[in-house]
């Protein structure tokens, strides 16, 4: 299996990718193209000091910073992400992971791979972690505007993915809203309520912010607004917890023996919900597997990725989805229309 990896992107560039896509490539036995600047990624090879039989570097002259604009994605042809994207279009690679500019990637994404065949949006769909196993959240950033048929569709999506990566059939299907009662948020978010009570799938209603992290639902559907600023606001929640924690400790010495009884514990509860496990949200709807991960990935965030889009592949989860919407093509046309 081959995997294109923008080696440009994040806040911290090839001296984060390069050693994570070496450490995947022999631990998932995957063969990795780095995309990007050739002399800049052999460089950090070298520091590595990691083996680099199964990759490739593949030269990209130009690259998208992370502050760059809609005109930057268009004029920069020759760019790690574009390049990234074409490998996978002309299937030299099975997937392509970026840790770069969000909207560059789903823009440049959407433009050369096209969008599988029933979608007109493609949504970021990422796994959270709950008491019992996990919940996938999408939107969470790929559109801040959305109608209700594109929700409809995230849904659908979002059932395929849960059925074809994490096992579970049938998944519950919730809508965030700002109350559980049917009636409850905006006008996007009623309409889209009654039409996913037709759909084909296990709509289990509305869903509220507290219940991201509690498995009241195994999908749960927003737009890309509303899906980033929940999905923000308890990440700082989390940073914020953590680091009062830490400081409250520091000042009692029974606060202290507590700790280290608790550290093991507390250590394994960080890691469910330590964004650098999961490594990256996939990009659905877009014909061809894309991964793309946090700004601030570390070497072992970029290894998670890489991870992922083996598993997305492995799955043939974009075939599964691509094959549902085709499935439910007539009965979704009626309510998502």
């Amino acid at each position: 299996m081959r995997i294109a990896v923008d080696a440009m992107g994040g806040d911290f560039g090839p001296k984060a990718i390069v050693p994570g896509a070496l450490r995947a490539a022999e631990d998932f036995a995957v063969d990795i193209l780095l995309v990007g600047l050739e002399s800049v990624i052999r460089r950090e090879i070298e520091r590595s000091g990691l083996k680099s039989g199964r990759t490739t570097v593949i030269d990209a002259p130009e690259a998208i910073g992370m502050g760059d604009s809609l005109l930057a994605f268009r004029r920069k042809k020759a760019s790690s992400i574009r390049v990234g994207a074409q490998l996978v279009k002309d299937g030299r690679a099975e997937a392509f992971v970026s840790m770069g500019n969000t909207g560059a990637v789903v823009y440049i994404s959407r433009d050369v791979l096209g969008a599988l065949r029933g979608v007109d949006r493609p949504a970021l769909a990422l796994l959270v972690p709950a008491p019992e196993g996990k919940t996938l959240l999408l939107d969470v950033g790929a559109n801040a505007n959305c109608q209700p048929r594109n929700l409809v569709q995230f849904a659908l999506m979002g059932k395929v993915f849960m059925e074809a990566v994490v096992g579970l059939k049938d998944p519950r299907i919730g809508l965030m809203s700002i109350g559980e009662e049917k009636g409850k948020g905006n006008d996007l978010v009623r309409e889209t309520f009654d039409r996913l009570q037709e759909a084909p799938l296990r709509f289990i209603g509305n869903v509220e912010g507290k219940d991201l992290f509690s498995g009241a639902a195994d999908v749960i559907v927003s737009d890309g607004f509303t899906g980033n600023i929940a999905l923000k606001a308890t990440e700082g929640v989390v940073q914020s917890v953590l680091a009062m924690a830490k400081h409250e400790i520091t000042k009692n010495i029974f606060a202290k023996l507590g700790y280290l009884l608790m550290k093991r514990h507390l250590k394994r509860i960080y890691k469910k919900i330590d964004y650098s496990e999961y490594g990256g949200a996939q990009l659905l709807g877009v014909d061809g597997v894309c991964i793309i991960g946090h700004g601030k990935s570390n070497p072992a965030a970029v290894r998670s990725a890489i991870l992922r889009a083996r598993e997305f592949v492995a799955g043939e989860v974009q075939e599964k989805i691509q094959g549902e919407l085709l499935r439910y093509e007539h009965a979704l046309k009626g309510v998502a229309a």
